[in-house]
C-alpha cells in the first residue's frame, strides 16, 4: 500500500485554509476573526511549501503575517466596541 503523505498534507492544509476563511467571515467576535484570518495565512503559506515554492510561503508569512495583520490587529484594539460581555467602557 502506498500512502502519498504530500498529498494527505495538501488536503489538510487546503480544508484548514478552507475553515478559516468561513470563521472569518462567519465569526461573531472581530478577535475571532482575526484569528481565523490568521489560521487562513498559515494554511496558505503551507499550501506554498507543499507547491515548492518556499519564496512565496516566506513573502506570505512576513508580508501577511508580520504588518498586514498587525495593522489589523491595532484596530481592533483600538475600537470601542465591547469585546467580551463582562467589559465596561
Amino acid at each position: 500500500m502506498n500512502i502519498d503523505f504530500e498529498a494527505i498534507a495538501f488536503v489538510i492544509m487546503s480544508l484548514m485554509a478552507i475553515l478559516g476563511a468561513l470563521g472569518c467571515v462567519y465569526a461573531r467576535r472581530v478577535a475571532h476573526s482575526l484569528l481565523s484570518l490568521m489560521m487562513t495565512f498559515f494554511a496558505v503559506a503551507g499550501v506554498f511549501v507543499l507547491a515548492h515554492a518556499e519564496l512565496l510561503a516566506a513573502v506570505q508569512i512576513l508580508v501577511y503575517l508580520g504588518s498586514v495583520m498587525l495593522v489589523v490587529q491595532f484596530g481592533v484594539m483600538l475600537t470601542r466596541r465591547q469585546i467580551q460581555e463582562g467589559d465596561v467602557e
